[in-house]
Order: C-alpha cells, then structure tokens, then sequence
C-alpha cells in the first residue's frame, strides 16, 4: 500500500488584500482565506493513484490554528488524515524554512512513497517549494505531470508537459510530483464525506512536539530571505483620450498637452 502525502496550503483571497500604506505590510485581518487552488489540482492527482493502486494520503500544511479548514475541505475529497504544524516560532517562514519545517513533522508520520503538491501558490507565486522539498526528502521528482501511468515496483512513470511537447518519464520512489491543472480537476465532496470530514480529528504539531526540530532553522531565523517590505508600483499618470470632433482641433489639443510637459 502507498504512503502519500500532500502538502496543502491555506491563501488569502490574494483579490481582497489590502495594503498599509504606513508599514507596507499586508493586510490580512478581516479577508477571508482559501485553499490554494493548485494544491486541489496536486490532490486530486494524489487520489486518482489512490483509487487505482492503493494507500493512505496523508494531508499537511502549516499554518494558524485557522489552517485547520483547508485541512478539513481537503480530507472531504480524498485525504485520510491530516497534520497541521502550528506555532508562532513558524511565523514569517520563507519557502527555506517551510520546506524543512514540513519534512521534519511529516518524519513523525513515517516515510512516503509519493509526495503531492502545487506548482506554486497563488499568494506566494515563487515555485520553489516542490523542488526544496524533494530535495529535504532526498527524492525524484516529476514536474508538470499530464498523468501518472504506472506505480509499481518501486517506480512510477509519468507523462509531463514540455515546451514543445510532452515526455514520459520514469523514476524510483520516493518521488514527488505537481501536476498541469487542467488535467487535474478537484471533485466536490459528498454529503457522507463532508460531514466526517468536520468530525475528523486532526494532529496538531508545534515547535515543542516535533522530533530533533533545529528552531534556529524554523520562522525567520532560518529564512533565507526576508522581505522588509511590500509595496504596489508607482502608476504613471493615466493617458488621456483626445476626441473633440475634428482632426484640426485634435492636434491642436496634442500640441496644448505636450507643451504642457514641456515636450515641444
């Protein structure tokens, strides 16, 4: 039976955050969250070689008690257990320390065959953590995945996406995988599915409860990067349409504008 885990991340509505335009820090407070949507591509991926070979999907984020509902939305479509990790020290994580904060808790599950996640995620957009965490789980990895065609053995191939066309690929286990989202979409779950999935238990890691945990890797001590701060660009001044009615008093209107600049 296959271990799997996939890694699932809760967003902000990135359409509905705002900017403090005095710390040029986001605004979180009051916008409500989602899942991040290519994750649901990654998992229903994950379920798919669930139901055709077997095993357990294991659901992980990290993220505020709150995370709690991606989670549970995930467990109601496939997943069968799931972890949080949770704890102020994780705060202000880079993908760096993301990363080596997810492998270190998904340890306390075990060891897995196959790992899922999404290409990227829509508040962060940097595309690094698949490739950070199979390096951090010491396994291949397949990207762009159009399908998984065989598990087994020890080996799954898989047919990815390129550039100019597509590949098949084969690797030995553990691998991770993302997949192409239009090949990959989430299913809705059932009333059955829904209702045990708001029951369901979910483990709750914190920095204290996680096994040979290193805190000065976690949170911003072990970020690579920090971003001091955020701020939208400075638009240039908006173009103007001229339209007076005839073309002699168009240009003569151009002329008014540009020497307005001081371009004539």
């Amino acid at each position: 039976m296959l271990n799997i885990l996939v890694c699932v991340k809760q967003i902000p509505d990135i359409d509905l955050v705002k900017m403090d335009p005095e710390t040029g820090n986001l605004v979180r407070a009051g916008v409500p969250t989602l899942t991040n949507p290519l994750d649901l591509n990654a998992l229903e991926a994950a379920v798919q070689v669930k139901e055709r070979y077997g095993g357990k999907i294991t659901l992980i984020t990290m993220g505020p008690p709150m995370a709690e509902s991606t989670l549970r939305e995930c467990l109601a479509v496939g997943g069968d257990e799931a972890v949080l990790i949770s704890g102020r020290p994780f705060g202000g994580a880079d993908t760096l320390s993301t990363s080596y904060s997810i492998v270190m808790a998904a340890a306390m599950r075990g060891k897995f065959d196959l790992i899922f996640c999404g290409k990227e995620s829509m508040d962060g957009a940097t595309g690094q953590m698949a490739s950070q965490l199979a390096e951090r789980f010491d396994a291949a990895q397949i990207s762009c995945c159009l399908s998984v065609d065989a598990v087994g053995d020890g080996k799954i191939r898989a047919t990815r996406a390129l550039e100019t066309g597509r590949e098949i690929v084969e690797a030995t286990l553990p691998c991770l995988i993302t997949v192409e989202k239009d090949r990959f979409f989430g299913r809705l779950p059932n009333l059955e599915a829904y209702l045990a999935a708001k029951k369901a238990e979910i483990t709750v890691y914190t920095e204290n409860e996680i096994e040979g945990l290193d805190l000065q890797k976690i949170g911003v001590p072990g970020s690579g990067t920090i971003v001091p701060k955020i701020y939208p660009p400075e638009l240039p001044e908006p173009g103007q349409i001229i339209r007076t009615g005839s073309a002699r008093s168009d240009v003569g209107r151009l002329l008014e504008l540009l020497a307005e600049k001081g371009a004539l």
